[in-house]
């Protein structure tokens, strides 16, 4: 039998509801939101040809321990997928473990850039972020942690140049396998046939795929979130934390920027077309293939169980294609392509796992 509250309890539940959540719209009127967006102090120490590199201040007082860590963005996605909010900022997680932080960023993108191919990143950008990151510590190898396309580049960076000065791996939902991917998998038949052919000429005229498109396919592969999200808000007026995360992402989403020319064509004929890197091999020119069987360090890959663009199916298959590493471990964690890495959930699944992972690899 269930035991039902008092109605002066049930009233005073609902009361500190309503007041909590007209607090939180109070808040968010009068000072433009609830969540903390300041982002982590940091220092430029590197640049070159679309290369940022940032080292993020220790905790004032504190001495960084451990081999350092470079977390390597994206294309097209802001470098904020790593300090999100105060809150659910891997940087800022990191710091306060006094693990020496590093970020690789590329700057905007633009018309000037659509001759940059895959292959910019591969052999220049990341390895020489690698190597001033190690140079920057006292010479101390690095852990090399990627986010999504992020995760690809660090993989093939790795297999590419097998002198770094790497420490471990550490690639978060990458897909490899774009077949078990629900947004592209639809698409593929159609990308062979004569109309496909208008995607080349787009690409090359517009210098790449334009921010818009860029941030529309993000947004469509949780379009689920989208239709409910008005009703998820307002369900949860109450709940700050909800709030701010949902403020958090929206500037994420609205920060997206284009891929060059080169580089789009590029994943859009091997990623989308030929599902070449299942075949655990890329071309990036001639005479130059990287296979994923020539990585060799110690490489943690980790799938979001509620990724649409990273699937787990989608991602797994790199278990069986990393087979030169030293170490390979594979784990699921609660969240979606973002959540996994800068969710609420990723306090107590994802950056507990990074930790474990860089202790053991020290």
């Amino acid at each position: 039998m269930a035991i039902l509250p008092h109605p002066r309890q049930a009233a005073a539940s609902i009361a500190t509801t309503v007041g909590a959540a007209a607090g939180n719209v109070a808040h968010s009127l009068l000072y433009g939101g609830l969540a903390d967006l300041r982002p982590m102090p940091r220092t430029l120490i590197d640049d070159g040809n679309r290369r940022e590199l940032y080292h993020y201040r220790p905790v004032a007082g504190e001495t960084s321990e451990g081999d350092p860590v470079l977390l390597v963005t994206p294309l097209a996605a802001p470098a904020i997928c790593y300090d999100l909010r105060r809150g659910c900022s891997v940087v800022e997680h990191l710091v306060g473990t006094d693990r020496p932080t590093y970020l690789v960023e590329y700057g905007e993108v633009n018309f000037a850039d659509r001759s940059l191919g895959i292959e910019h990143w591969i052999a220049h950008v990341v390895p020489e972020a690698i190597r001033s990151v190690s140079e920057h510590a006292g010479g101390r190898p690095v852990h090399v942690v990627g986010w999504s396309l992020g995760g690809i580049f660090t993989m093939l960076t790795a297999a590419d140049a097998p002198d770094l000065p790497i420490a471990s791996l550490a690639v978060l939902g990458s897909p490899c396998d774009v077949r078990q991917v629900p947004l592209i998998a639809p698409l593929r038949p159609l990308l062979n046939l004569p109309p496909g052919n208008l995607v080349t000429t787009a690409y090359q005229a517009f210098g790449g795929a334009p921010k818009p498109l860029v941030r529309w396919a993000f947004q469509i592969s949780s379009v689920d979130k989208m239709f409910t999200k008005p009703v998820a808000k307002l369900s949860n007026l109450a709940d700050r934390e909800f709030l701010a995360q949902l403020e958090a992402v929206d500037r994420f989403t609205d920060n997206i920027i284009a891929y060059p020319g080169r580089t789009f064509g590029q994943l859009y004929h091997h990623f989308f077309r030929t599902n070449a890197l299942f075949s655990g091999q890329i071309d990036l020119g001639e005479d130059h293939s990287v296979h994923l069987r020539d990585v060799k360090q110690p490489t943690l890959v980790v799938a979001g169980a509620n990724d649409g663009i990273g699937p787990v199916a989608s991602v797994r298959p790199l278990v069986d294609l990393l087979t030169g590493a030293e170490e390979l471990r594979f784990e699921v964690v609660p969240g979606g392509h973002l959540g996994l890495l800068t969710g609420r959930a990723a306090r107590n699944n994802t950056w507990p796992l990074l930790d474990e992972w860089f202790a053991q690899h020290d």
